[in-house]
C-alpha cells in the first residue's frame, strides 16, 4: 500500500502536542457570509452511499478484525438496515458485506444510460443485470484465474458483485468522521453518468454545452462521440468520460477513457466567479506536474504509483478527472507551475491548476487559498479497478490530519464528496429535477427520463445515484445526519453563497441545489474539536487494538 509522506501527520501532531510555532498564514481578506474562511473539497471517486454506509453505524466486527463500536446516540440513517433490504432485496443478488481483505474489486459499469436502466423506473432492482461487472470468463467458459492480467475480484458473485458493501471494519476512517462531524444520507449526483459528468457538475452545475474535438494524434472527426455527448452528436450535454480539450498531455494514457474523444465546455464555472471577486482558489491534482516533454514536444504527465489494486503502478494524473481543463478560461494546458510559491491561489501562468504537492506546501507555509479542490493521485482516489478504499483512507486521513494540525483549521470546512457511484447498488432514488429524452435515456422508459413537457435539457437526466457527502469542520454538527436533498452542485452553491459570488446561470443547477447550511452550527459556543486518526487503521491515534 502506498502512503503519503508522514511528515504532514507529524507536523500537525507536533503543533498540537508541543505548541510548535507554525508559519503565519496569509489569510485572504475576502468577506464571507459565514465564519468559514477556507473550503477544502476532497473529491474522490466512484462510490455509492450504500456501498460505504449500507449498515452504518453497525459493523459486523468478525473475529480477528479491530471492532468498530458506534456512539450510542448515533442517529438513524436511510440505508439497507431499514425495510428488509439486506435479505429481501428485489435484486437478483442480495446485498453482501466485503471485509478489508476484499478491498480490491472489479470496476462496475457507470454509464449514463446503463445506470438509468438499473434504476428500472424507480424499482431499483436491475443492478446485477444492467451495471454489474464481474470477473472475465475465459475461452474455457470458466472465470480467469488470479494470475491472468484480466482478473478482477468479484467474490464469486459475477455481476452480483455490484450489490456488495463495506462497513466500519474497512472504511473505518469515514465512519469515524461521520461519528464526529456531519454527513448526508440524501445527496445525489447532479446527473447520471461517470466521472467527467460529476466533476463538471461540481464546478459549474451544467454539463451543457460540450463540443467534440478531433483528437490530433488520431485524426478523429467530430460526430463520433460514441456516447460521450448526448445523442452521439458533436455538440450537446456531456454524458461520458471524454478527455478535456484544453489539456496538452494528450499522449498520456487516460484510465477508463477512449483516447479518441476530447471535448471542451462553454459557459462559466466557479473559477470564473472566484476570479471576478478576487477570491484565491486552486484545483490540486495528483500527478499534475510534468516530468519533461514527450518526443512530439507535448508535456509529459506520466508519473505512476503503486497501490493494493495497482501493484504494478497506475497513472497519478487522470485528465478526465480535472474539470477546469475543459474550460479555456481556467485551463493550464501545458501544466505550468506557479511563477513562485507566493502565487498559489492567484492568477498567473498556472491559472489556478496545480500539482497536489503544492496544496501541502500552501498549507504549511501559510499560503492556503480560500477555496481548494483536491484530487488524489489515481492509486489513492478510491476508484475500483485501480484503487481501493484502504489506499483512499490513507490519502484522506493524512490530508485531514494535516489540515486539522494547521492554523487554518479554526475557520475551515472540509467537504468530502464523490464524482459518481461507479454503478454500485444504492436503494434510494430522488425526484427527477431535470428531464431528458435522448436515445441514451432509459430511466422511465426507452429514450425517456421523466416527462419532458415539464422542462429539461437533453442529456442531463438527474438527479442520479445517491452518493456520500460529509462536512468536517469546527462548525460542523457532531454525529449529525442531514436528510435534506442535496447534490453535487450544492457544494458549488455553498461556495457561491459564502463569498457572495452570485449564480452561474445559463442553465446551471446551482440555482435549484439544496444548501449545505444544515450541516453547520455557526452559533456554536464550543467548536467541534480535531479528530486525528491513524491512516492505517482509521481509528483515533492512541486507541488500543482489541
Amino acid at each position: 500500500m502506498i502512503r503519503m509522506p508522514l511528515r504532514f501527520l507529524a507536523y500537525g501532531l507536533a503543533a498540537l502536542a508541543l505548541g510548535a510555532a507554525l508559519p503565519s498564514p496569509s489569510f485572504g481578506q475576502e468577506e464571507t457570509t459565514t465564519p468559514i474562511k477556507h473550503v477544502v473539497v476532497i473529491f474522490d471517486e466512484n462510490v455509492s452511499f450504500d456501498h460505504y454506509f449500507g449498515t452504518y453505524p453497525h459493523a459486523l466486527n468478525p473475529k480477528g478484525v479491530t471492532p468498530f463500536r458506534s456512539i450510542p446516540e448515533t442517529p438513524r440513517v436511510n440505508n439497507l438496515l431499514g425495510g428488509g433490504l439486506l435479505d429481501e432485496n428485489p435484486n437478483s443478488t442480495q446485498p453482501f458485506r466485503l471485509g478489508p481483505v476484499n478491498a480490491v474489486t472489479c470496476d462496475q459499469d457507470h454509464d449514463y444510460g446503463d445506470e438509468q436502466s438499473a434504476f428500472d423506473r424507480g424499482l431499483m432492482d436491475k443492478f446485477p443485470e444492467k451495471v454489474g461487472s464481474g470477473n472475465a470468463i475465459g475461452a474455457n467458459g470458466q472465470p480467469v484465474p488470479p494470475t491472468n492480467p484480466n482478473f478482477c475480484f468479484d467474490d464469486g458473485k459475477g455481476t452480483g458483485i455490484v450489490m456488495s458493501y463495506y462497513d466500519g471494519n474497512t472504511v473505518t476512517a469515514l465512519w469515524n468522521y461521520a461519528q464526529h462531524y456531519a454527513m448526508s444520507d440524501n445527496s445525489y449526483g447532479t446527473n447520471f453518468g461517470p466521472s467527467s459528468v460529476g466533476a463538471i457538475n461540481l464546478v459549474s452545475g451544467n454539463t451543457c454545452c460540450a463540443t467534440l474535438l478531433p483528437f490530433a494524434a488520431d485524426g478523429v472527426t467530430p460526430g463520433n462521440a460514441s456516447g460521450d455527448i448526448a445523442g452521439a452528436q458533436s455538440f450537446g450535454a456531456l454524458i461520458g468520460d471524454a478527455r478535456p480539450g484544453f489539456d496538452n498531455c494528450l499522449t498520456t494514457p487516460d484510465v477508463g477513457t477512449a483516447k479518441s474523444t476530447r471535448v471542451t465546455m462553454s459557459g462559466l464555472n466557479v473559477g470564473d466567479l472566484l476570479n471576478k471577486q478576487n477570491v484565491t482558489w486552486g484545483w490540486f491534482a495528483g500527478g499534475f506536474a510534468t516530468v519533461g516533454k514527450n518526443p512530439d514536444g507535448t508535456p509529459a504527465c506520466g508519473t505512476e504509483s503503486a497501490g493494493l489494486a495497482s501493484p504494478n503502478g497506475t497513472h497519478d494524473y487522470i485528465p478526465h478527472h480535472e474539470p477546469f481543463q475543459y474550460y479555456q478560461s481556467t485551463a493550464n494546458p501545458n501544466h505550468l507551475p506557479p511563477q513562485n510559491l507566493g502565487m498559489i491561489g492567484k492568477t498567473d501562468q498556472a491559472n489556478h491548476q496545480y500539482d497536489l504537492s503544492l496544496f501541502y506546501v500552501a498549507l504549511t507555509e501559510g499560503r492556503l487559498p480560500s477555496v481548494s479542490f483536491l484530487k488524489a493521485k489515481g492509486a489513492q482516489d478510491g476508484h475500483a479497478g485501480y484503487s481501493d478504499p484502504l489506499d483512499e483512507q490513507t490519502f484522506l486521513v493524512n490530508t485531514i490530519n494535516a489540515i486539522q494540525g494547521s492554523l487554518y483549521w479554526k475557520d475551515t470546512a472540509i467537504i468530502i464528496a464523490y464524482d459518481d457511484s461507479d454503478g454500485w447498488y444504492d436503494h434510494a432514488m430522488d425526484i427527477v429535477v431535470n428531464q431528458s429524452d435522448v436515445s441514451d435515456d432509459n430511466l422511465t422508459g426507452p429514450g425517456t427520463c421523466g416527462v419532458t413537457a415539464a422542462g429539461g435539457t437533453p442529456g442531463r437526466c438527474g438527479y442520479g445515484p445517491r452518493l456520500p457527502l460529509m462536512v468536517i469542520s469546527p462548525y460542523a454538527k457532531k454525529n449529525y445526519i442531514d436528510s435534506r436533498v442535496t447534490d453535487q452542485s450544492s457544494i458549488l452553491r455553498f461556495i457561491e453563497d459564502n463569498w457572495g459570488l452570485g449564480r452561474i446561470g445559463e442553465g446551471s443547477l446551482d440555482q435549484r441545489a439544496g444548501t449545505l447550511n444544515g450541516f453547520f452550527d455557526f452559533n456554536v459556543t464550543a467548536p467541534n474539536p480535531r479528530l486525528i486518526l491513524d491512516p492505517s487503521t482509521g481509528f483515533p491515534l492512541g486507541r488500543p487494538t482489541e
